[in-house]
Formats: structure tokens, C-alpha cells, sequence
């Protein structure tokens, strides 16, 4: 087909979102630059494989922390699919959310919110109520409350969420066990343990029985599971917890995905205040690309919620 063919340009694209699900990113990044690039070149600005480039690289931007970056390619993409689209279409609205997400991870939460309140009313407009992509928004809007310490709004918010869910996909859908995810996160940031632990446990069971042991989502409820009793004081539960995640995130994963990482600093964050200060500086240390690096900081545990 040569390297110029559609086809090619989109299983590069594939390629390059494969890269950065095994944690491979400075791969991922290069794969969609250059991907960008040919596909303005070959289909032009507008064409939607542009447009997808472009998404997936302010994607990647975002998860290395080049959020300016992530930022400035989402809003251009905002623009060029709301004059291709129009503003209602379902692919603007995704568009703006994906923009808002981004907003909230620079700590732009003014932005954020108001981008994304906008968006959760044109797609119950637009959409309705009972449509995935509103409940989508419905959780990210939530999640930018709590962030922005709007505790009860969020709560309301998670819990409506997580109802509609169960109704309307079932219990074991996808969407579900992360809006279950979401309200125990919730709970936990309101103090209330009692009943975001007994939620984090149903998820990690439902998780694994529906989507099995060695799966990432099951590997991020059994660390937020781990978090929260770290977080309750119950650290003989927690740390045995966040061993076996470490183990099997360096197993399924690799030592240097950003989930392993995160895993690593959890569980030195556990032994540290376990008073076993000798074990968490060991783990501080290795590997060479440090879990400061990735996450920011060695100090505190790093919560991976479903948003």
C-alpha cells in the first residue's frame, strides 16, 4: 500500500495507541507526530483521521505531563470538528470533554467546569439522559467537583451515576464498575470509609470475575482498595495489597510503565508509614527512571481512579 495509503496512516495510529498502553511512550509520541503530520500532508487539515491523530497525540501529551501542549492541540481540534460537525454533533461534544478533561489535569478547574457543564447539557439535549456519552460526561463532571473540593455536588453526582449505570448497562458493564470505582473514591475523599470500602471491595471482585486477575482496571481497584485501607489506618491489609499489585503490575505490565510505577510508590508510601523505612527507601531508589519522575512526588500514595 506504500506509507501514504489511509490504511497505513491508521494502523500506525493503532500503532502508536499501542505503545502507549504497554507504557512505551516516548514511542507513542514520535509515531503520533509523524502520524499527524502525513495525515495533514496526505488527507489535509479536516479529514476525521486528522482530526483522530490529532486527539490520540494530546492524548499522549497529557498522560507525560506536556499538558500546554495537550491543551493547545485539543482546543484546535475543538474548533476544526465543531466547523466540520457542527456544535451538537456527537463528536463536538466528545471533543469538548476531551478538552475539559485535559483543563482539569493542568488544574484549570474553572475552565474545566464550565466546559464541561455546557457539554452534560447539550448531550441531554442532544442525546438524552440514558445515552453512554452523557453518563461518560456525567463522571468527568463529577470528578472535576471533587477536585475542585465541591464534595457534596460530586457525591450526587457519582451516585446518580452509578444508578443510571446498573439500569440502564447492567451491572457488570465497564461503565459501571467505574462509576462504583468513582463513588468509593468519593466516599473516601468525604471521609466516609464505612462506605467506600465496602465498595471498593464489590469492585475488585466484580472486576475480576468479569474482566479477570491480570487486567488493568482489576489492578487499579486493587489499588485504590489498598489506598483506602491505608487511608483508614488499616495497614496490615493495605500492605499486603499493594505487594501483590506491584507484583503483578511489573508482571503484566513491565517495571516501567506508569502503573508500576504508581504501584511502587504506593507500597514505599505503606512501608514508610509502617515505620519500615529501610524497605520503602529501596524501592525509592529502583528503578532508574524514578517513580518521582513519573508521578511528581515519593511522599504520598497516588490514587488511579476510573474517570
Amino acid at each position: 500500500l506504500g506509507p501514504n495509503h489511509p490504511h497505513t496512516l491508521s494502523s500506525r495510529n493503532n500503532l502508536a495507541s499501542a505503545y502507549q498502553a504497554a507504557g512505551q511512550l516516548d514511542k507513542a509520541i514520535n509515531l503520533h507526530q509523524q502520524n499527524l503530520e502525513d495525515s495533514i500532508r496526505i488527507l489535509g487539515p479536516n479529514h476525521p483521521e486528522t482530526l483522530s491523530s490529532r486527539n490520540n497525540l494530546a492524548n499522549t501529551y497529557q498522560t507525560v505531563g506536556k499538558l500546554d501542549e495537550a491543551i493547545e492541540l485539543h482546543q484546535q481540534n475543538l474548533k476544526d470538528v465543531e466547523t466540520l460537525h457542527g456544535p451538537s454533533h456527537p463528536h463536538t461534544l466528545s471533543s469538548r470533554n476531551n478538552l475539559a478533561s485535559t483543563y482539569q489535569a493542568a488544574g484549570q478547574l474553572d475552565k474545566a467546569i464550565a466546559l464541561q457543564e455546557s457539554t452534560l447539557n447539550a448531550q441531554l439535549h442532544t442525546l438524552g439522559p440514558n445515552h453512554p456519552d452523557t453518563l461518560i460526561t456525567r463522571i468527568n463532571l463529577a470528578s472535576i467537583y471533587q477536585a475542585a473540593g465541591r464534595l457534596d455536588e460530586a457525591v450526587k453526582l457519582h451516585e446518580q451515576n452509578l444508578e443510571d449505570s446498573i439500569r440502564i448497562m447492567g451491572p457488570n458493564h465497564p461503565y459501571t464498575l467505574n462509576s462504583c470505582d468513582n463513588l468509593a473514591y468519593a466516599y473516601q475523599d468525604t471521609g466516609r470509609f464505612n462506605e467506600a470500602i465496602p465498595l471498593y471491595e464489590q469492585n475488585l471482585r466484580d472486576r475480576t470475575r468479569v474482566l479477570g486477575p491480570n487486567h488493568p482496571d482489576t489492578l487499579t481497584s486493587r489499588n485504590n482498595l489498598a489506598y483506602a485501607y491505608q487511608a483508614a489506618g488499616r495497614l496490615n491489609e493495605a500492605i499486603p495489597m499493594f505487594e501483590q499489585t506491584l507484583d503483578d503490575c511489573t508482571r503484566i505490565l513491565g517495571p516501567h510503565h506508569p502503573h508500576t510505577l504508581t504501584s511502587r510508590n504506593n507500597l514505599a508510601s505503606a512501608y514508610r508509614a509502617a515505620g519500615r523505612i529501610e524497605e520503602a527507601e529501596a524501592l525509592f531508589k529502583t528503578p532508574s527512571d524514578s517513580v518521582n519522575e513519573q508521578n511528581g512526588t515519593n511522599d504520598d500514595p497516588d490514587q488511579e481512579t476510573s474517570h
